[in-house]
C-alpha cells in the first residue's frame, strides 16, 4: 500500500478511547473533556474488523493508543483478537502507566514487545503539577515491571517551557543504568485549550543544545527508517536518547502511518482532519470491499506533510482539539 508520494504505508495508530485518568496540561484542560458517549466509540469487534482489512492492505504494525488504553474495559479482548492475525507482525502500545502493570505479563503473548511510557519528569511534585494526579509511584512500578519482563521501554517526555526543563537532566541520567530510550518531544497544540499552549519555544534544536551542554560527549546515531525521532547515545549509558520534532515536523516526508480515532474517524495525518468515518460506514451496512475502496482512496490522497495537512484542515474547522481525541 503506497501513497501518491510512493511512501509505503504499513503502520496504524489505533486509539481505543478518548478517556484518560490524568490531566496532563499538554493534552487536555484540568477540568477534563466532554467524553464521547459509549455508543459513539467503536466496539472491539469493529476495531478488529477494520484492522484486519488494513492488515490485508499492507499494515503490519499497530500501535494501541488513547486516551489511556487501559481505561477501556476488557482491553485484553482487543489485544488478543488483534494478535490472532498472523499477518500482523507487531503490536505496540502507548500508555501513561498508571493501570498497565497487571497486564504486562501478557504482553509477549499479544505480540507486544515495545511499550511507550508517558513520563515527563522524575520529580514527584512536578509530576503532580503536570498530571494533577498522585500516580508517580504506579508509573515507576510499571516501568520496572516492563524492564523485568524484557519489554523494550521508550519514555515519552514532552518538553515544556517553565514546567519541566529542570527535569531534562534527570531524564537523561535515567539512561545511564537502564536500557531505556528517553524521547524528548516538542510540545504540540493538541491540548483541548489553545489558550494554554506555550508555543514551540523548546524545539528539537534547543532541546539538543541543552542536553549537549550537560553531556558534551553525546553523539548522533543512525535513525531507523520512518523514525519520528533523531537518535543519540552517550558513551557509558545503557540506554539512549531520542528527540522528536513533533511540532517542527521535520520527519514528515517519510511518514508511513494512518490513524483511527475512537469514534471511527479515519485520519491520514496527525495535523489533518478525519477523511471519513469507518464506524458510521460499518453501522450503515457498507461491505468490506466498499470500506477498503474508501481507505485506498484516502491513502492515495495522503498529504505530503503535516504543514500541508494543517493548512487543508484549517480551511474547514479547527483541528487543535485534544491529543486524547486524536490518539497521538
Amino acid at each position: 500500500m503506497t501513497d501518491q508520494f510512493n511512501r509505503k504505508i504499513n503502520y496504524l495508530r489505533l486509539a481505543v478511547t478518548d478517556r484518560c485518568n490524568l490531566r496532563c496540561s499538554y493534552c487536555m484542560p484540568e477540568k477534563g473533556l466532554e467524553w464521547l458517549n459509549r455508543s459513539a466509540i467503536m466496539s472491539f469487534e469493529e476495531m478488529i474488523r477494520i484492522s484486519d482489512l488494513l492488515i490485508r492492505m499492507g499494515i503490519d504494525k499497530i500501535r494501541i493508543t488513547g486516551g489511556e488504553p487501559f481505561l477501556r474495559k476488557d482491553i485484553d479482548l482487543l489485544l488478543s483478537g488483534l494478535s490472532n492475525n498472523r499477518l500482523l507482525n507487531q503490536i505496540s502500545i502507548t500508555t501513561n502507566g498508571t493501570l498497565t502493570e497487571p497486564f504486562v505479563g501478557e504482553f509477549r503473548k499479544w505480540k507486544i514487545n515495545s511499550c511507550n511510557l508517558s513520563l515527563d519528569t522524575l520529580d514527584r511534585e512536578t509530576f503532580f503539577s503536570i498530571t494533577k494526579r498522585d500516580e508517580f509511584d504506579s508509573v515507576i512500578s510499571t516501568m520496572n515491571r516492563l524492564l523485568s519482563e524484557g519489554i523494550e521501554v521508550k519514555i515519552n517526555c514532552v518538553v515544556m517551557e517553565k514546567i519541566n526543563i529542570d527535569s531534562i537532566a534527570d531524564m537523561v541520567e535515567l539512561t545511564r543504568n537502564l536500557p531505556v530510550s528517553v524521547r524528548f518531544i516538542e510540545e504540540m497544540p493538541f491540548n483541548g485549550d489553545l489558550k494554554s499552549f506555550s508555543g514551540n519555544f523548546w524545539n528539537h534544536l534547543k532541546i539538543l543544545e541543552h542536553i549537549r551542554a550537560l553531556y558534551p560527549e553525546i553523539r548522533k546515531t543512525e535513525d531507523p527508517a520512518h523514525s519520528t525521532a533523531y537518535h543519540y547515545s552517550i558513551p557509558g549509558h545503557k540506554g539512549n536518547i531520542g528527540i522528536i520534532a513533533a511540532y517542527s515536523r521535520s520527519f514528515c516526508g517519510s511518514c508511513n502511518r494512518l490513524r483511527l480515532r475512537p469514534d471511527g474517524g479515519f485520519q491520514t495525518c496527525l495535523y489533518g482532519n478525519p477523511v471519513f468515518n469507518v464506524k458510521d460506514m460499518m453501522r450503515s451496512g457498507f461491505s468490506d470491499e466498499d470500506i477498503t475502496k474508501f481507505m485506498i482512496n484516502a491513502v492515495q490522497l495522503k498529504e505530503k506533510d503535516g504543514w500541508e495537512a494543517e493548512s487543508m484542515a484549517k480551511q474547514g474547522q479547527s483541528i487543535f482539539s485534544s491529543m486524547a481525541t486524536i490518539g497521538g
